[in-house]
């Protein structure tokens, strides 16, 4: 599958971007974000807390490991950048709450990649001189569902 790739110019925008998927995501689905520090993988995270009309805003859980929100669906909000701490974390059973009932999100996602469902939505963001690019790729039927569907809602709203 080739990825699609989408130009974010600043923060708003990027947060803007995070809300309308975050409107579209179900319990079950999964989240990965890809990127090096300052390429807006938090700023994406707060844009989907929005839409997932979570009662708290998503911070980085960097320190904590992982932060669940209440919202339309629960968040589990994870951030594998401590990769040995999270690693423990979810082989002492955390991974065990990826399930039909809250919504996956993973900051950092590539450093554990074997722990995340098989069927998740990857975002890769990388800095450019003006803005954000990112890259997001379906790898599974529902993911890839909404990777379509988030397109089309994004073309709307740039139309708009």
């Amino acid at each position: 599958m080739k990825p699609h790739a989408y130009f974010l110019a600043d923060e708003a925008q990027s947060e803007c971007f995070g809300e309308l998927l975050g409107g579209l995501l179900l319990a079950g689905d999964c989240v990965a974000l890809i990127g090096e520090l300052g390429t807006g993988k938090t700023s994406i995270s707060r844009g989907i807390g929005r839409g997932l009309k979570c009662s708290t805003p998503l911070r980085s859980p960097t320190y904590l490991l992982c932060q669940e929100h209440e919202g339309r669906h629960p968040v589990l909000h994870l951030d594998a950048y401590f990769e040995a701490r999270m690693d423990s974390l979810l082989g002492e059973g955390l991974c065990e709450r990826f399930d039909q009932e809250h919504v996956v999100l993973v900051e950092w996602a590539d450093r554990l990649e074997q722990w995340w469902p098989a069927d998740r939505l990857e975002i890769r963001l990388i800095v450019e001189k003006s803005g954000r690019l990112l890259q997001l790729m379906g790898l599974g039927p529902r993911s890839e569902a909404l990777r379509k569907d988030l397109k089309n809602s994004w073309e709307k709203v740039q139309k708009a």
